[in-house]
């Protein structure tokens, strides 16, 4: 499995050399957020607006108003936590071309509920004009500048930094409004978000060999949430769905697939994998995602329940199929 590096520092320089109407925002996260080499080959159109974020969401409503297209990058809890009077205020209401970009969605960093974004989706998804996209993979990561700009508004990206596994070909760009099949099959519709999806695919590789019929679905559009390739997965399955996000159960991925599921009448029984209506301590990414519930076992778990049966997969199975090894050290301003 290939693994890159600062993927978004390397493909923003690029893709911005001739869109001179791209100026790029810091809240005081340059480094963190992999915008220093942009900042080093584009100084005129860079900005640091230190750690003000509701300053930074208005100058950047005001900065589109006057025909350029902010992107504005710092951890995404700073982003709609601390400014979303300004996200809704100065760049949703009047439908504004600004580019949000918020880093450590979730439970990627070991700072504690103080810099976890574990409800940004669910907020975010409620705001008329937004639409809001999420990274998985470096796939992802390279071709989301492209579908973001093509939306005339507000767009909300939850980004994945530093280390980061292609688990997609890169001739196969993210497209919005529409997901990436992974897998078909009639028992169970496995539907994953993010960073859950490469634990997903270490669990389908074992759970396909002990005769389970999976269809896995990776999705990078929250909203607008209309793929009808998604549902017709969801209607083609027997036995259940299951979501694997990187959020709480309430408001994300899970009540997104809900909400499809009844409007189009698929009546089979929903289980949803993340956060379940608590906030998260300090730790790291693996040991997070284990206490919580968004790792490969407990997925496996989740289907053995779904199906009512026991395929002993454990731990030790699991390991021998991890896709990707990550070797970036943790940055200090995650702590």
């Amino acid at each position: 499995m290939e693994v890159l590096t600062q993927v978004h520092e390397k493909n923003l320089v690029a893709w911005a050399k001739d869109r001179p109407e791209v100026v790029v925002f810091s809240g005081d996260l340059t480094g963190s957020t992999e915008i220093g080499l942009f900042k080093k080959h584009y100084p005129d159109r860079f900005f640091s607006l230190g750690m003000a974020e509701q300053n930074m969401m208005s100058f950047a409503g005001g900065m589109a108003r006057d025909g350029y297209t902010p992107f504005v990058h710092t951890f995404a809890v700073f982003m709609y936590r601390r400014a979303l009077d300004q996200i809704e205020m100065s760049i949703a209401y009047p439908n504004l071309r600004v580019r949000m970009f918020g880093f450590l969605p979730g439970i990627l960093t070991p700072g504690g509920v103080s810099h976890q974004a574990i409800n940004d989706v669910g907020v975010l998804r409620t705001l008329p004009n937004m639409t809001i996209l999420e990274t998985g993979d470096a796939t992802d990561v390279e071709s989301v500048l492209d579908v973001a700009q093509a939306v005339d508004g507000p767009v909300y990206v939850r980004m994945v930094r530093k280390d980061i596994p292609r688990l997609f070909p890169a001739a196969e760009p993210m497209q919005l409004g529409r997901s990436r099949i992974l897998s078909r099959g009639t028992d169970i519709a496995l539907v994953s978000a993010g960073i859950c999806t490469e634990e997903a695919l270490r669990a389908t590789a074992l759970l396909g060999a002990k005769g389970v019929s999976i269809s896995h679905i990776h999705v990078t559009t929250h909203k607008p949430f209309d793929d009808p390739a998604l549902a017709q997965q969801l209607a083609c399955v027997k036995r259940g769905v299951i979501t694997m996000e990187n959020h709480t159960t309430v408001g994300g991925l899970g009540t997104e697939v809900a909400e499809m599921m009844a409007e189009h009448g698929i009546g089979i029984p929903l289980t949803r994998l993340g956060l379940r209506d608590t906030y998260a301590h300090g730790a790291s990414r693996e040991y997070l995602m284990k206490e919580y519930g968004l790792d490969a076992i407990s997925l496996v778990h989740a289907t053995e329940r779904v199906l009512d049966q026991r395929f002993n997969i454990n731990e030790e199975d699991l390991a021998g199929v991890r896709l990707s090894q990550f070797s970036g050290e943790m940055q200090l301003e995650a702590l």
